[in-house]
């Protein structure tokens, strides 16, 4: 195939959201336990953003001295997590991966997440097989659009198909040039997409349009 398959991870692939809460309380237990605990609900509502911008969005109203070095900590151990725990992949996942890597395609994920993460969900669900790299906010500090663009050229791919679940994400795939699929199971929406997936069983007739 010379498409290649970049998907986005939190509200595409799986959810993770009550992990890293789990996670993060751990952290607030230890360095800032005058805090409320962190909820899924929280989390969920800030997916897909940079951890500079989650940091800022559920920490900027808290009497905490320092909450970037907080955060950081949080993020640190939030990898170690969810490597062992995992998360939540969404229905038919598992098995669309396969198909796909069986039909010929080539996949990457591009995540705003932090360094690392990307690599525990390969690695506590097993499907790091299946793809042939990974790109994340946490490691070049680039926007999303300019990472897509990192991870085409890299891998020698003129065409390229995003998957994600948010506006954010269109907007990032239009950015860099490429046609945007919206997973509208997700946690977000999206305004022009190319297409639209309910499920993601949906995706390999859905690709076989958009790439042909």
């Amino acid at each position: 195939m010379n498409c290649l398959l970049i998907f986005d991870l939190d509200g595409t692939l799986w959810n993770s959201s009550e992990q890293v809460a789990e996670s993060w309380n751990v952290i607030l237990n230890q360095y800032a336990p005058q805090l409320p605990p962190f909820t899924g609900a929280d989390i969920r509502s800030v997916m897909g953003r940079t951890m500079d911008e989650i940091a800022d969005l559920l920490l900027s109203d808290k009497d905490i001295p320092d909450r970037r070095a907080l955060f950081a900590r949080c993020e640190e151990y939030e990898v170690e997590y969810i490597s062992e725990h995992g998360g939540v992949l969404y229905p038919g996942v598992e098995e669309t991966i396969r198909k796909l890597h069986q039909k010929g395609y080539k996949m990457s994920v591009v995540s705003n997440c932090q360094r690392g993460y990307v690599g525990a969900f390969f690695t506590s669900m097993d499907l790091g097989k299946y793809f042939c790299d990974l790109e994340e906010w946490g490691n070049t500090g680039l926007l999303k659009a300019d990472n897509i663009r990192l991870v085409m050229e890299r891998n020698h791919f003129e065409k390229a198909v995003y998957i994600g679940d948010t506006a954010g994400d269109e907007a990032s795939a239009h950015e860099a040039g490429i046609p945007f699929i919206h997973a509208s199971y997700g946690f977000g929406s999206a305004v022009s997409p190319e297409a639209v997936i309910d499920s993601f069983g949906d995706l390999p007739e859905v690709l076989s349009r958009i790439t042909a």
